[in-house]
């Protein structure tokens, strides 16, 4: 079978699907590769390396497309019709393997569908055990928590850690951090290793443990009703619980010189957490990372992809940090389509089962439907 991967198109990601390490794994499997030549280039993998394993590097990436089996990418395939339709360029039957968040691609999911085109998302893979390995949601909230914490600390206008100077003690700077999740966990232990006082809160009180084992202490209330859902997620909350964590958000964002939120619903879209009356409590000269951007942003104020300054607070809102780290973002990413495709390989070929509860969880759209209900749902309720 034939494996393309193309440039990503979307503005500033540098990443790519398949590294060289992770096609000479393929390429024993089986598979033969074609990759866009420069795809890699700017995540630190040049062509050389590619064409070094065999791998056919080609500036036609729509004939590399048309021609292949699988086409793996990083985030949703390009749908412009005046420009780029890399959905166009798929042959029937062809199979999609990426991280698609059908959710916030609509437009793209259905012209995938009527493609028919066999569609896994990756931020749709089940949280078990057995896919921990292909978990692109999990590897790139790793590098945003890490990333957000270091946007931080140069944007601040005071030190980190507690410092003994001839001048005098330094106090170390205040962190509190919204969402024990991947990217949350990661921003605790980030800001810990530069010294910062880190508090942190989600609204899954068993993350308790954990808050505390990567070194904050936990700040949070008690619910009336569960907030975990399958799949390690948080739901959104009850009436009562929204007001009551609210005051809480409030008081401990007043007593922060950096606010980090990570907190998303289901894994997709961010609640509003912080609202613009909690912001102009803050202190002159602290400032939020909206780490939730993406899916909208944490904060009322945030403005996704730029940086807010409102009575002395800064607010930063950056959109798909992991791009910026390019290189550790691809290899991640990259090793865990690998492991994806190599599960579901045999004698050399992607063999689709969709009894298997990795495929079936992971699979958006099948034989010209939508078969992803809340995806299904979302396209109704858009008239697309």
């Amino acid at each position: 079978m034939r494996i393309a991967v193309t440039h990503e198109t979307a503005p500033g990601d540098r990443r790519v699907a398949l590294v060289p390490e992770s096609c000479g794994k393929l390429i024993q499997a089986g598979y033969r590769i074609g990759i866009e030549a420069g795809a890699g280039q700017a995540a630190g993998f040049p062509d050389a390396e590619y064409r070094d394993l065999d791998v056919e590097v080609t500036p036609d990436a729509a004939a590399l497309v048309g021609a292949a089996d699988l086409v793996l990418k990083v985030a949703a395939p390009a749908t412009d019709p005046a420009a780029r339709n890399e959905v166009q360029w798929m042959r029937p039957g062809a199979i999609y393997v990426g991280s698609l968040m059908p959710l916030r691609n609509l437009a793209a999911t259905r012209a995938l569908a009527a493609q028919k085109i066999t569609a896994f998302s990756t931020d749709a893979i089940p949280r078990t055990t057995r896919a921990q390995s292909m978990d692109t949601l999990s590897s790139m909230a790793n590098i945003s928590g890490y990333k957000g914490v270091l946007l931080a600390a140069v944007e601040l206008n005071r030190y980190f850690p507690m410092l003994m100077t001839a001048a005098g003690m330094v106090r170390p700077a205040k962190v509190f951090v919204i969402g024990a999740g991947v990217a949350g966990l990661q921003a605790i232990a980030t800001a810990k290793r530069l010294g910062a006082h880190v508090v942190a809160t989600d609204v899954r009180p068993e993350v308790k443990e954990q808050i505390e084992s990567v070194g904050a202490k936990y700040v949070g209330i008690e619910l009336q009703e569960s907030a975990a859902v399958a799949g390690g997620y948080a739901k959104d909350l009850s009436n009562d619980d929204r007001q009551r964590q609210a005051h809480l958000l409030a008081e401990e964002c007043a007593q922060s010189d950096v606010v980090i939120t990570t907190a998303l619903i289901g894994g997709v879209f961010a609640p509003r957490l912080i609202s613009a009356e909690t912001v102009g409590r803050m202190k002159s000269g602290s400032l939020i990372v909206d780490l939730a951007a993406d899916g909208g942003g944490n904060c009322e104020l945030s403005t996704p992809g730029e940086t807010v300054r409102t009575g002395g607070v800064t607010i930063l809102a950056p959109l798909n940090v992991p791009a910026t780290m390019p290189f550790h973002a691809s290899l991640l990413f990259s090793r865990n389509l690998t492991a994806f495709v190599l599960a579901a390989t045999k004698d050399g070929a992607f063999q689709l089962d969709l009894n298997d509860d990795i495929q079936k969880g992971a699979l958006i759209t099948h034989e010209g439907e939508v078969t992803h209900a809340a995806t299904r749902d979302a396209l109704c309720k858009a008239g697309l």
